[in-house]
């Protein structure tokens, strides 16, 4: 069994120095903007977001030091979305990652335009790239599709709006689907699907790649609503009790602990099966998806 530990925090830590080289400095103008992106986005975090876009690009043989750039994209498009997040118009959280949220530090308006900066900023880090890593420059514009796809309106974004208009419903079975697989799961399903594609995917594999995706989201948010009723705060670095204070759309709202824990379980050996076909290369995914599952218990 490899040591995911230990190759977790060596790929944390690289990750970490990309997105610290790749955000702009403090000391350049504006500096509080600058300041604000950098204290949501470096520091903290599980990265897993870019260790899907790593272990995709090795599951395919890539060269993984080829996804830096991209790491850091998602990891911004990441930091953004949890800084509007935690807006008191959306989800209205004072703390994220252990520390106070950002706008409670910097005042609304400049977590408004720090959250802007890093999704600008992801895409001009993607748009730097065939310079910088000598990505191929159609599969950088590739990579800008499908990370744009992930975190618009048809994703990330959409799922964020069906969320909040959906609050204070009746529970129902599509309408939760819908907000899980684009909310959370079209973000890390860009992720796989960016990697995979630097490390030249063919369709086969990307598809494969796409189906675990799919799953590991669902599995990931499953877990997070899970964690939402039965977490602790000081462990999971936020609020908890805050989906069923807002009326959210929620798995165990809907299906009760005991179906949703069966779901998750059914999510994560879809997403092994989907790297069935794949070689020892593809560990980290492997592990990853049982991570999810773990979170849980």
């Amino acid at each position: 069994m490899n040591d995911l530990p230990k190759q977790w925090a060596d790929y944390v830590q690289q990750v970490e120095q990309i997105l610290d080289q790749a955000l702009p400095a403090v000391h350049i103008q504006p500096s509080v903007l600058h300041e604000a992106m950098r204290y949501s986005t470096l520091g903290g975090g599980k990265r897993l977001r870019a260790l899907l876009v790593l272990g995709a690009c090795a599951a395919v043989g890539g060269d993984v030091s080829k996804t830096a750039g991209l790491a850091a994209a998602v990891e911004m498009v990441h930091a953004y979305s949890l800084i509007h997040d935690d807006l008191p118009c959306l989800d209205d959280d004072d703390f994220r990652r252990g520390k106070p949220a950002n706008h409670i530090v910097y005042g609304e308006a400049v977590a408004v335009l720090a959250g802007d900066a890093l999704l600008t900023e992801a895409f001009a880090e993607l748009a730097r790239m065939p310079e910088k890593y000598g990505t191929a420059p159609e599969v950088a514009v590739r990579l800008v599709g499908e990370l744009a796809q992930g975190a618009g309106s048809r994703g990330l974004v959409g799922g964020q709006v069906v969320d909040i208009t959906s609050a204070e419903q009746r529970p129902d079975a599509d309408t939760l689907h819908y907000i899980h697989t684009r909310k959370t799961g079209a973000l890390f399903k860009a992720a796989l699907r960016c990697g995979a594609l630097v490390g030249g995917a063919d369709e086969e594999q990307l598809q494969a790649i796409t189906r675990y995706g799919e799953n590991f989201g669902l599995a990931f948010q499953i877990t997070d609503d899970i964690l939402d009723e039965v977490g602790e705060a000081n462990q999971l670095g936020k609020q908890t009790g805050r989906d069923r204070s807002l009326g959210k759309q929620t798995y165990p709202r809907l299906y009760g602990l005991e179906k949703s824990q069966e779901l998750a379980r059914e999510c994560v050996k879809n997403c092994l099966d989907s790297l069935s076909g794949f070689p020892e290369e593809a560990w980290l995914l492997r592990e990853l998806a049982f991570f999810v599952l773990q979170r849980s218990h």
